[in-house]
């Protein structure tokens, strides 16, 4: 009996997996995640699938709040989901086109003092974005700084119109708050890219363009990809910029959105314009990654 208990006891106990420890490190983040997003998100699906009367929820089960984005009804909801695409669009393609630059100065045209420069980068970020997108308006109005200033100078004799409650209003402003979120990414992947590279291309021959194109701007893809994710996602759904500068011309689905969890009294159908959108954004995010894929494919090809 001695002997079989001691065989029995040196036994090799069985390995525990070194990722079950990790799991515990990142355990509160990922209920605090689950607490915060995922809850919030599977809550809107489920709602969606209800109807309301009055002020009352009603737990029946239906499609009758998809089924509305198919009727006349719900035209105008389609042409703001596309609207929104498309304005979302072309303010994350200002941004990326506005930031690369300032990225790439930062990260080598500047020697000590970028630490100074990231701070000023994040300086508008001190201020509340209300108070931006007012400044904004102020800028853009009738009477704001361009047209008080065409006029000073005899170039107009009436306020320019076009500038302030539309969709070119929202654009711009949309692009300037968050100019910010796409400079840092993109300077982050220039100042990895070991300058030896450019150094060997130089010796090889290449023009300063053909190294950025061969070099630079491959090896900073990748931040400029996340720079492009991080402006596109939250700006579909941006409602406050379109209330405050977009007039009736430059309203977006999510100020329909909130229209229907508030005055409109209707949850359910907020519910499922919010799904739609989150659908549509990732189906536009999936293809815009595929898209890129392709293309790295071809040139690792090549």
């Amino acid at each position: 009996m001695t002997a079989q208990a001691t065989l029995s006891s040196a036994e090799p106990r069985p390995i525990r997996p070194e990722w079950l420890d990790g799991l515990w490190l990142i355990l509160p983040t990922l209920l605090i995640v689950l607490g915060m997003m995922v809850v919030p998100i599977v809550g809107i699906v489920i709602v969606s699938f209800w109807t309301q009367t009055g002020f009352d929820l009603n737990a029946d089960w239906n499609l009758d709040n998809y089924r509305v984005l198919f009727t006349e009804e719900g035209a105008l909801y389609r042409i703001l989901i596309t609207k929104s695409l498309w304005m979302s669009f072309t303010a994350t393609v200002a941004v990326v086109v506005l930031a690369y630059p300032m990225a790439y100065f930062m990260a080598f045209r500047i020697g000590k003092s970028k630490l100074i420069w990231i701070i000023l980068l994040t300086v508008p970020f001190w201020t509340s974005y209300l108070l931006r997108i007012f400044a904004w308006k102020i800028i853009l109005g009738f009477n704001g700084v361009i047209n008080s200033g065409l006029k000073f100078a005899g170039i107009i004799d009436k306020p320019l119109e076009f500038l302030l409650y539309n969709p070119t209003a929202v654009t711009i402003t949309l692009a300037h708050a968050w100019a910010a979120y796409a400079v840092l990414p993109i300077y982050v992947s220039l100042e990895k890219i070991d300058r030896s590279y450019l150094e060997a291309a130089q010796d090889l021959g290449d023009s300063r363009w053909k190294r950025f194109w061969r070099i630079t701007f491959p090896l900073s893809l990748p931040g400029t990809i996340s720079a492009t994710l991080l402006v596109f996602i939250p700006t579909v759904g941006d409602y406050i910029t379109p209330t405050l500068v977009g007039g009736t011309s430059g309203i977006m689905i999510g100020n329909s959105i909130v229209t229907q969890f508030g005055k409109g009294n209707n949850a359910p159908l907020g519910a499922a314009l919010s799904c739609i959108m989150m659908l549509a954004i990732t189906l536009a995010v999936c293809a815009f990654l595929g898209m890129i894929g392709r293309k790295r494919l071809k040139a690792a090809d090549l």
